[in-house]
């Protein structure tokens, strides 16, 4: 019996995505820098100057064109990356609906980065989740090895649902940050990801001439569309984000849950809800407080995109749900408002931290999670 060698080696969580995308052998990359996501580009655009990717590497003149060359790309059946933060995704936005309704599976990392004014280059999750009602999944990392294996993940089911697929990654929490990461060998990555096959949804097939975006016949049309491809995609995502996360596991050994990761929730009264980076910090304070009696858990969201309602709605069963964002709006945080609506019982408190870059770290984290159980928070707080 053959044995496959696991490399191991230290990455940024800008390098994991370029490891891993190398990896996959996408046959597009659109590229266009942007901080803090800029060395994941300039590490691909390495590996194809060293003839180590095989790539039509495309450098692009902004980010609008950067979506544009992987939305037609995919549409033509070629594996297509890109990336980017920030501003960059926001004046990609108008292409990302196109891209997403076309049902055009595009890759894409976005490096969380906060949005201006002022100027500030630091990390904040309102730039990835412009995309939450574009039809687009969305996928946080943790740490810089699910950073590497989301980003796999990102392909095999960007192709199998035929939607594009989003990975963020925080802006130099995870981008800048190096861990220690174990890498598959290229031949288990290819029995995961194979070739992209010419069975996709609606590609653009040379001598085949068809139109898209054209006015439709009846508003009726363009309306049942809307649904099939921006809420009933999404919920069959659902079943394809198990089985790649299980195939995954069952080639490499990582599971990570599927859409949520569930931590020492089983025995808890009180559960702590959030999603990205600082997850790791939030378990750091679980451990505390359960160090000092107090019965609580966490849930953290993998995919934003699509809501893991009948997950959330399993928070019902605890008396307090401490749901913590990392975004702004004028209602409170995203996932705090969407956590609510999901629930009937529980109390839902909301903390909106960590935006603009601020520092959040488990002293925070334990801090605020005990005043919330003792109920010196209302529905909504604000940490800045």
């Amino acid at each position: 019996m053959k044995t496959l060698t696991i490399q191991k080696t230290a990455l940024t969580g800008n390098y994991a995505v370029a490891y891993a995308t190398k990896m996959a052998k996408p046959h597009v990359i659109a590229a266009y820098p942007i901080t803090p996501q800029t060395s994941i580009v300039e590490k691909l655009a390495e590996f194809v100057e060293k003839g180590e990717l095989n790539t039509s590497f495309v450098n692009v003149e902004s980010e609008f064109a950067a979506m544009s060359v992987v939305y037609g790309a995919a549409m033509a059946g070629a594996r297509a990356f890109t990336a980017t933060s920030s501003h960059g995704l926001l004046y990609m936005y108008e292409a990302t609906w196109w891209t997403a309704l076309s049902r055009a599976p595009v890759v894409m990392a976005v490096v969380t980065r906060t949005i201006g004014p002022p100027w500030n280059i630091h990390v904040e999750h309102n730039d990835i989740l412009t995309l939450r009602d574009a039809g687009w999944i969305i996928a946080m990392a943790e740490t810089v090895q699910e950073t590497f294996d989301l980003t796999l993940q990102a392909f095999r089911i960007a192709e199998s649902a035929a939607l594009p697929t989003a990975v963020g990654v925080d802006g130099f929490v995870l981008s800048h940050s190096t861990e220690p990461v174990e890498m598959p060998p290229q031949e288990v990555v290819d029995k995961y990801l194979p070739p992209r096959r010419p069975d996709v949804p609606m590609l653009l097939r040379p001598g085949e001439p068809v139109t898209f975006g054209n006015l439709p016949s009846d508003n009726k049309i363009h309306a049942r569309h809307k649904v099939a491809a921006v809420y009933e995609a999404q919920q069959e995502a659902k079943k394809v984000i198990s089985q790649a996360d299980e195939e995954y596991g069952r080639l490499t050994g990582r599971r990570y849950g599927g859409l949520v990761e569930w931590y020492r929730a089983g025995d808890a009264k009180h559960i702590v809800v959030c999603a990205g980076a600082w997850c790791s910090d939030a378990k750091h304070a679980v451990d505390y407080l359960r160090a000092r009696g107090v019965p609580v858990g966490l849930m953290r969201i993998r995919f934003v995109r699509p809501f893991p309602r009948e997950e959330v709605a399993k928070l019902d069963q605890y008396e307090t749900a401490v749901v913590y964002d990392r975004d702004i709006t004028p209602m409170g945080g995203i996932l705090g408002l969407e956590v609510k609506a999901a629930l009937s019982r529980a109390r839902v408190v909301n903390i909106v931290a960590g935006i603009a870059g601020v520092d959040f770290d488990s002293r925070h984290f334990y801090e605020t999670i005990q005043n919330a159980i003792d109920g010196g928070y209302r529905d909504l707080v604000f940490v800045v």
